[in-house]
């Protein structure tokens, strides 16, 4: 399917809206929102990954560089995994259970550098960093519905959907545009992260542009970015930065209007590059921030209170390697009952880790607390 074919294609049932608000009702509790306080961290000092067993690591498909995930739950209610592939021009699905590879989702090159991924209810947005827009797509058979950002965005990364009112979105992306050949590269970064309104139940869709922002100082500044996660309800984005001076302060965390806060995801932790970033969250107000370290000989996934955004602990993979996107898929399933952690796998693959794992071996919540 070409990336520039968007004539609008009729959907062959109605959209569900039941996920469009996001898989956190499956991992929620009910009740007055409250913050339990977080259990005990086992003894050490903090830095030293645990080793959890995968659930399973799927068969690697060399040279399509796999790069980002998000999840999809079938009408039939089976999970799916979708994985951008940005030097094939393809998305990926994986089956969520066992890891099988279902089917390369378009043509061969018909995407233009497939980066980003995100997934809201049926919708599908795709960044397409060499085509500078993200186009959106309807799962399960990726009619095209429209894209945007196109003049707007330069050289495009990651990307992170929120629901902002019936049939609309709001979709933050990253744009890693050059500054290395401007004068005063600083004051240059103030439009690493656009944001957009997204209008779903148009016929094609359509979109406005909001804002852009980005710190323009030592301190605030986003010098290398792609991945970007949010939390509305305590007002959070955490944004990666890749820039290898200054990757080790870890994800910087901004608000929802664009300012910096001044704080950080485990700031001094990371070695190696801050990749993917998910979000377990509770309607109580608890959860969990995980963050995925990419390195070829000490690949991690380090694991922050929602809250009080505290390093909790750090595990790493029996075979994971070089891990890139994640997704966190709270949901049950015949396989997961609480919900697994799926990850890149050495640019060529995925693996998933079941929650229970992760919980149990770095003394984590099961379930959402009340």
């Amino acid at each position: 399917m070409p990336a520039t074919a968007f004539a609008r294609i009729a959907p062959a049932r109605p959209r569900r809206w039941l996920l469009a608000a996001g898989l956190t009702l499956l991992a929620a509790c009910t009740g007055h929102p409250q913050r339990s306080a977080v259990p005990d961290v086992p003894a050490g000092d903090g830095l030293a990954a645990t080793v959890i067993a995968e659930a399973f690591v799927s068969a690697l498909i060399p040279d399509v560089e796999v790069d980002s995930l998000a999840t999809w739950l079938s009408p039939e209610g089976e999970i799916r995994v979708i994985a951008s592939a940005k030097h094939a021009g393809v998305l990926l699905a994986f089956d969520g259970e066992d890891g099988r590879l279902l089917q390369e989702l378009g043509e061969r090159g018909g995407l233009q550098y497939p980066n980003g991924v995100a997934s809201f209810g049926d919708w599908l947005f795709v960044v397409e960093r060499d085509a500078a827009r993200v186009s959106v797509f309807e799962l399960p058979d990726l009619a095209p519905l429209g894209h945007f950002g196109e003049g707007v965005l330069k050289t495009p990364y990651g990307l992170w959907v929120r629901e902002s009112a019936p049939g609309e979105v709001e979709v933050f992306v990253t744009d890693s545009y050059r500054i290395d050949d401007l004068p005063n590269p600083l004051a240059r970064l103030d439009a690493r992260v656009k944001r957009f309104r997204v209008h779903l139940d148009e016929d094609p869709i359509q979109s406005d542009t909001l804002d852009a922002f980005g710190g323009t100082d030592e301190d605030s500044a986003l010098r290398w970015v792609e991945s970007i996660a949010g939390d509305p309800l305590f007002d959070r984005l955490a944004i990666a930065e890749e820039h290898p001076d200054y990757r080790n302060r870890g994800p910087l965390i901004y608000r929802l209007d664009g300012r910096y806060t001044g704080k950080h995801l485990g700031e001094g932790l990371f070695r190696g590059d801050p990749e993917g970033i998910a979000l377990y969250e509770c309607q109580s107000g608890n959860g969990y921030w995980i963050a995925a370290e990419q390195d070829r000989e000490d690949n991690r996934f380090h694991v922050f209170d929602r809250a009080s955004l505290a390093h909790l602990g750090s595990f790493s993979g029996a075979a994971t390697r070089f891990t890139d996107g994640i997704a966190l898929h709270p949901g049950a399933s015949p396989r997961f009952p609480h919900g697994a952690l799926y990850v890149v796998n050495d640019d060529a693959g995925i693996a998933a880790f079941d929650w229970r794992d992760i919980a149990s071996a770095l003394n984590l919540w099961l379930d959402c607390p009340e």
